[in-house]
């Protein structure tokens, strides 16, 4: 079973609103999957404006530049993350059940039948995070960025993950630290596994759980009432 999902975004991201047009949903609908294509390096609206047969400053109408495309995906993808979180550990009181349902959300792919919108695919906006993730916030300008709270939704994410650890340990003194780490390494180890195995324990074949168990020995030793 689909579940639609509409999400607001910063409307400092955009220049026009992209959600408002035909235009401005090809652009971020192709644009995903032509950066994920190409990489972000490579992309370019030039690429872009091509592949949707339109010109390239109707793109710029919409987005000041290329990382502002990529930020607003990143955003939505976040904001989603942390809509899905949500709605996996909804009604459950054991925290320790919660942070192992959060646990399997961030690192299992999507399915099929997951949560989509009209022109953003949930399985090619996770591919987005593994790969292109931290070049939203590793940046000159994340300050300003940060200060434009484009990160919000990533932070929320965080929060909320950083309160469930505390749920079950309300003394754990590095909550924020732990639910940021755990966030960056179940994207870190997939993209790890895929590129530079060396890095890691893990095969391609049952990934996704024995990445699930390591990170649950990670949160569980951590967060253990001495």
């Amino acid at each position: 079973m689909e579940h639609e999902l509409k999400i607001k975004m910063n409307e400092k991201l955009f220049l026009r609103n992209p959600e408002e047009t035909v235009l401005g949903r090809k652009i971020v609908h192709h644009g995903l999957l032509l950066i994920n294509k190409l990489g972000f390096e490579n992309f370019t609206f030039k690429k872009l404006a091509t592949e949707i047969e339109t010109t390239e400053a109707g793109i710029y109408r919409y987005f000041e530049n290329k990382h502002r495309l990529l930020v607003y995906l990143i955003t939505w993808y976040w904001s989603y993350l942390e809509y899905k979180v949500s709605y996996t550990i909804n009604n459950i009181q054991d925290p320790a059940i919660k942070l192992k349902n959060i646990i399997r959300v961030l690192v299992e792919e999507p399915r099929n039948d997951g949560f989509t919108s009209e022109f953003i695919s949930e399985q090619d906006v996770y591919q987005l995070a593994i790969w292109e993730g931290s070049k939203s916030y590793l940046t000159r300008h994340v300050i300003q960025d940060n200060q434009d709270r484009f990160f919000k939704p990533y932070k929320d994410l965080c929060e909320h993950i950083a309160q469930i650890l505390l749920e079950f340990n309300p003394n754990y003194p590095f909550a924020h630290s732990l639910a940021s780490t755990v966030l960056e390494m179940s994207h870190s180890q997939k993209f790890f596994l895929e590129n530079l195995p060396a890095l890691t324990d893990f095969t391609i074949k049952d990934k996704d759980n024995k990445i699930v168990e390591f990170l649950e020995s990670i949160v569980f030793n951590s967060i253990q009432v001495k």
